[in-house]
């Protein structure tokens, strides 16, 4: 049976993509390193001064594993805004390319970036002392709930990356990624900030996110809070995606 001629150009899309994220050592470098010297400066700088009723780095993983792919997700809205920017997707307009393949290959390549820093980021906090006790299948959840998260950051940026003027603008979109875990239950409990701000850190996206990764790892009380992370994560999917789509396809019928 043949391949359908749009799964061939998606293929050569997403190889397309992957190669270059690795030709750019510099970014990719940062996006492993970052969330490590993230974790190591709050583990031994701030972890003895913060009581979360456990150990530091037990508490803190699943908010550095977060900012790693807010990260990884800035990194793919500069590479859309490159390509719409560099002349690339008027050359493959001229070619008899499917032209969602395009799009699909920079969701893949970030989803493959984004789990390589996460598995760094797992390996190190190992190393220096996590000790999660959930079961193989807690183990299977919080990976699926990772690569959800992933997939529904990396289409928001691939949006944002379509609406920015420039690869300059887009990577503007890195510091909102980043910014959320901070505001959230990553680093300290919610209910040890200010009532004003501990209302949005408790009804922002990533909050309920970090705490179903941290109760399928740690085993702490997870409630209504994976039901919620599943609902931002889809509802970002169902927005982004469409949005992305149609931000393409405006662009390139210009």
């Amino acid at each position: 049976m043949s391949i359908p001629l749009a799964v061939l150009d998606a293929r050569v899309m997403v190889a397309r993509s992957v190669r270059r994220s690795f030709r750019d050592p510099e970014a990719f470098f940062t996006a492993l390193m970052l969330p490590v010297i993230l974790m190591l400066l709050f583990v031994y700088v701030f972890g003895g001064a913060v009581d979360t009723g456990t150990s530091y780095v037990d508490y803190v993983v699943p908010g550095l594993l977060l900012i790693c792919a807010g990260f990884g997700a800035g990194t793919t809205a500069v590479s859309v805004a490159q390509d719409m920017s560099n002349g690339i997707v008027d050359r493959f307009r001229s070619m008899p390319i499917h032209g969602g393949s395009v799009m699909v290959g920079h969701i893949v390549a970030s989803v493959v970036r984004n789990l390589i820093a996460t598995t760094l980021v797992i390996g190190v906090a190992l190393l220096i002392g996590w000790r999660p006790n959930g079961s193989v299948v807690d183990w299977v959840a919080a990976i699926g709930v990772v690569l959800l998260f992933i997939l529904a950051i990396s289409w928001l940026a691939a949006a944002a990356g379509l609406l920015a003027g420039g690869p300059e603008a887009a990577n503007g979109f890195t510091m909102v990624l980043m910014f959320l875990p901070y505001v959230s239950s990553a680093f300290v409990p919610a209910d040890t900030m200010p009532s004003w701000l501990r209302g949005f850190a408790e009804h922002q996206p990533v909050t309920p996110i970090i705490e179903t990764l941290r109760g399928l790892w740690m085993g702490t009380p997870i409630g209504d809070q994976a039901w919620w992370a599943m609902a931002w994560c889809l509802g970002i999917i169902v927005v982004s995606a469409p949005a992305a789509a149609w931000l393409f396809g405006h662009r390139t019928t210009k």
